[in-house]
């Protein structure tokens, strides 16, 4: 009898911790929400970034004596102006201002102003674009933080590579919510550098990120396999992030096989969720 006892719960046992180690790998709510809050606010600063080099293109053929003809800019709805030193060539600012507000690129509402501090032409090595923001808003977001972008020049593969850092990034949604990240990327350019055609510009980025969530949790994310981005998709096309938090088990944010879609997949374990990408953060909305 105790042979049969022992051994029944013995099984009970297993079982039971079989379920815990399952339920372990479950993708629970918090884990979907702190993957859409990465997409969300990986959205916001690559627009940023496409906005900024946008500029620096812009300004290159300013100095090389192009006409406007020669250039595409990425979205008509701001005005652009540059301001020079009173000697020398540099630092340029220019300015990209949305004003109280309009509907652009993307269908993306951008008001305030991003402001960019340009050392040297784009292709020069060592050349830095300082970004910072002066009430500036995407879809209803406040964005801040100080992102600098600067040419490290050429890697093995003959590709220019540049190194992004952001400190003292955070986005604040309309009621007062707030997400807070530090970024540190190279972005590979991988097609597209030296043509006038923007729409052609492609990039692998790599590194790491790391902030706190909404609810003041602390997270940091990993790219585990590079994330391609295209300037002509809204939201990058593959790449994979493993993003942790100190209160879960980690789990990873696959953003496809290259299709220019709006779709990725959540995974922790066995189990997947597909979930769809955004540039407005579901608290305000749908895209």
């Amino acid at each position: 009898m105790k042979t049969r006892l022992f051994s029944f719960i013995s099984i009970f046992l297993l079982g039971f911790f079989t379920a815990c180690d399952k339920d372990s790998a479950l993708i629970e709510q918090a884990s979907l929400d702190l993957a859409d809050d990465d997409a969300v606010s990986e959205a916001v600063y690559e627009d940023v970034f496409s906005t900024a080099d946008n500029a620096a293109i812009i300004v290159d053929y300013m100095l090389k004596g192009d006409s406007k003809s020669d250039y595409v800019v990425t979205d008509s709805c701001p005005s652009v102006s540059v301001t020079q030193p009173s000697t020398g060539s540099w630092p340029k600012v220019i300015t990209v201002d949305y004003g109280k507000g309009c509907t652009g690129f993307y269908e993306a509402t951008r008001s305030g102003k991003i402001l960019i501090e340009v050392t040297g032409p784009r292709l020069e090595t060592g050349s830095k674009r300082t970004v910072t923001f002066n009430n500036y808003y995407f879809n209803g977001i406040k964005v801040e933080g100080t992102k600098v972008i600067e040419n490290t020049g050429l890697n093995n593969n003959g590709n220019i590579v540049f190194s992004v850092s952001l400190t003292g990034g955070k986005l604040t949604l309309a009621g007062g919510k707030t997400i807070e990240r530090t970024v540190d990327h190279e972005r590979e350019w991988i097609a597209g550098y030296q043509t006038k055609n923007i729409w052609d510009d492609e990039c692998l980025v790599t590194g790491t990120a790391s902030g706190k969530t909404l609810d003041g949790k602390s997270y940091t994310n990993t790219i585990m396999s590079a994330l391609h981005w295209k300037r002509v998709c809204k939201f990058l096309v593959s790449g994979a992030i493993r993003i942790e938090r100190g209160d879960a088990e980690p789990f990873e944010l696959n953003y496809g096989e290259g299709e220019c879609d709006a779709k990725a997949v959540v995974s922790r374990g066995g189990e997947s969720k597909e979930i769809l990408l955004r540039n407005r953060h579901r608290l305000m909305g749908t895209n």
